[in-house]
């Protein structure tokens, strides 16, 4: 097939693309700035980066494609590049950009042969940074589209708008106006279950995140690890099956290389890639700088995992803290001393718990199963407002 052929079959996917763009979009769309020409986004998959692109360039003269389509695999992203802005187009937009071969170079090369033109490109992982940083680290600038807040998905969910709120000083105002315009704790439930990423608007949420764990296992993370096996893909389903059930969120490392018959440093590989992959997020204490280390706690990436693959909600409730903060650009660490507290967050001591969690020694404590904030007690729910 020829380029002229490809570019209008490419043309009428586009545009299907934007005739089903969705009426409501993520609220934190609305403060992302394009400071620059060129542009990667990345963020987990799910999360809605092929939307915000596809509603940046309706109404502009933009070309949409996606490197795993086939059409696309078969040309360079130069060749395909150079005849779609020969054809007059102010810039074009690649989704899922590791999929199509040696793309950084490409890229490079029409950035700088097209001084003149908008060249977006997304992907599901942030390991493509390290991958092309070479060729692109002082060409494009970054974006990065995170899980969805509690916030974006009562937006979503039932249209109410309302505004982020600090949960560690909290405005009383604000917080009465987010209990008074929903059944707060019954949405939040909600939201947990099935509230992170905007697929839940299109089908069963339970069986798009299994395929999305599918998808990332098996399509993404053998792009980064060489001399992959079988034995590695069982092992890290083992993982995140061991994780979702455990009431501790760690691995025991020595344990897990004898039963699967790997070396540490592949198993520290395989951790590292999952957590770049949005699989699972590590916590590790301040100042840990091991070049080979587990942290001191490991959760999903996604809360909402927990409840699909059926796991253990207290570990749920922790891994929602950590995401939330790390989601809202703070400073995760783990508390070096567990009596104090349960993370460390910019400074401050958090502890985590039920509704009736003790504050330890902890500067906060974050209950689930209640409404409002009182003294230093933060509902779990509150965390979802940060952005």
């Amino acid at each position: 097939m020829n380029l002229d052929s490809t570019i209008e079959i490419l043309s009428l996917i586009q545009e299907r693309k934007l005739q089903k763009l969705p009426e409501r979009l993520r609220p934190f769309f609305e403060g992302i700035e394009f400071k620059n020409r060129a542009v990667l986004v990345f963020g987990p998959r799910g999360v809605g980066k092929t939307t915000f692109m596809l509603s940046r360039i309706k109404n502009k003269k933009i070309f949409y494609l996606s490197a795993d389509n086939p059409l696309v695999s078969a040309v360079s992203l130069w060749d395909l590049g150079n005849a779609i802005f020969m054809r007059g187009y102010e810039g074009i937009a690649i989704d899922e950009v590791h999929y199509a071969k040696d793309w950084s170079v490409h890229l490079k090369a029409l950035y700088d042969a097209f001084p003149d033109k908008i060249i977006w490109a997304s992907d599901s992982s942030s390991l493509i940074l390290r991958h092309g940083i070479a060729d692109l680290s002082r060409r494009f600038s970054r974006i990065e589209i995170p899980l969805m807040s509690f916030r974006e998905y009562l937006a979503l969910k039932e249209g109410i708008i309302l505004p982020a709120i600090n949960p560690l000083s909290p405005d009383r105002d604000l917080v009465k106006k987010a209990m008074d315009s929903t059944n707060i704790l019954y949405a939040f439930q909600n939201f947990m279950e099935e509230g992170f990423r905007p697929v839940f608007l299109e089908w069963d949420y339970r069986e798009q995140i299994m395929n999305i764990i599918e998808k990332i296992l098996h399509g993404d993370i053998p792009f980064f690890v060489p001399q992959i096996t079988d034995i590695h893909f069982r092992l890290m389903n083992a993982i995140i099956g061991y994780l979702a059930m455990s009431k501790i969120p760690t691995i025991n490392v020595e344990g897990m290389c004898k039963e699967w018959g790997i070396g540490k440093v592949k198993l520290y590989q395989l951790l590292h890639v999952m957590e770049a992959t949005g699989l699972i997020r590590i916590i590790y204490r301040e100042n840990d700088t091991k070049t080979f280390s587990k942290g001191a706690k490991i959760f999903l990436a996604d809360p909402s995992f927990y409840s699909v693959l059926g796991g253990n909600i207290g570990t749920r409730r922790e891994a929602f803290v950590v995401a939330a903060f790390s989601n809202a650009g703070k400073k995760v660490f783990a508390c070096k001393n567990e009596e104090a507290g349960d993370f460390l967050v910019d400074g401050v001591v958090i502890e985590v718990g039920g509704k009736n969690k003790a504050k330890k020694r902890a500067d906060y404590v974050i209950r689930d199963n209640i409404d409002l904030p009182h003294g230093n007690v933060i509902p779990l729910w509150l965390l979802g407002f940060m952005y």
